[in-house]
């Protein structure tokens, strides 16, 4: 479900997918090439949030805001499954492992990874390019060449899947 909240309408570029039971509400907008999976909720009614490109967001996810706090996710990051970010910065290429939690003015840095089930307290700032782990979540290691080449693998895999899905939705 898509709606209009206060005159604010999501604005959802045509190339991206979006599985049933989603809910957007306001002032979102998501960029091209980008997924929002089964039973997520992104919420703009507050602040804006803004997804960019080729961004998927795993299922049963919920993206909202803060007054005065917009909710930010640059290009080619990965959301896994069943995350809350909440006000908060994801820049490029970083990676939210599942059942992870990122609260108001919280950054993750440039191709970082957070680990599954992190919580990352409000206004923690994660530098780029390492891992953190933890509840609350500590930078445990820069990333590895391997971890490295694991996101486009993963942002491939990602719009390769959404396209499929795309088609399957075409032809029921």
């Amino acid at each position: 479900m898509i709606y209009e909240y206060k005159g604010k309408k999501p604005k959802i570029a045509p190339s991206a997918f979006i599985a049933d039971y989603v809910t957007i509400t306001g002032d979102v907008m998501i960029g091209e090439e980008s997924s929002i999976w089964f039973s997520t909720t992104i919420r703009g009614d507050l602040e804006p949030t803004r997804i960019g490109n080729r961004v998927n967001i795993q299922d049963h996810s919920v993206l909202h805001q803060s007054e005065g706090i917009p909710l930010i996710i640059e290009d080619n990051v990965t959301v896994g499954h069943k995350c809350l970010l909440h006000s908060c910065t994801i820049r490029k290429g970083a990676l939210i492992g599942m059942d992870s939690t990122i609260l108001d003015g919280a950054e993750i840095g440039e191709g970082a990874f957070i680990g599954a089930g992190s919580l990352v307290p409000p206004g923690k700032k994660i530098p780029p390019g390492v891992l953190a782990i933890g509840r609350p979540a500590k930078v445990v290691r820069e990333l590895t060449e391997e971890d490295k080449q694991y996101m486009p693998y993963l942002t491939e895999g990602y719009v390769k899947t959404s396209r499929e899905y795309m088609e399957i939705t075409k032809e029921n």
